[in-house]
């Protein structure tokens, strides 16, 4: 129980850091901050520490691969925002990163069955 309100506090801390650098001069270091790796620290751990080295090691490869959901959504943020407003952006942003999720995963499980 401990340990699931240190992560719960780890995400409050993170909204707040940014929250606050949105209002700042250097407001577009608050999107850097998601990618702080804390929650890879945690998912990590508990991998590595429950599973083998080598599993660790394929979480690993598989978060390089996640990157790719993530920049797709970053496009498609970059594109739309200055066409549509915020909600319709964010919207389909996040369609977006749904779909090539989707694809990975089904591309991952496929060259992967090892892994599932």
């Amino acid at each position: 129980m401990i340990a699931l309100f240190f992560k719960c506090l780890l995400g409050a801390l993170a909204v707040l850091v940014i929250a606050l650098l949105s209002k700042s001069k250097s407001f577009y270091i608050a999107g850097m901050v998601p990618l702080f790796p804390t929650f890879a620290l945690l998912a990590h751990y508990i991998v590595g520490s429950e599973r083998s080295m080598v599993a660790l090691k394929t979480t690993a490869l598989f978060g390089l691969w996640s990157l790719i959901p993530y920049a797709v959504y970053l496009f498609a943020v970059y594109l739309l925002c200055t066409r549509v407003g915020l909600v319709a952006t964010l919207g389909f942003a996040m369609l977006a990163w749904t779909v090539s999720a989707g694809m990975l995963l089904i591309a991952w499980s496929r060259l992967h069955p090892e892994a599932g």
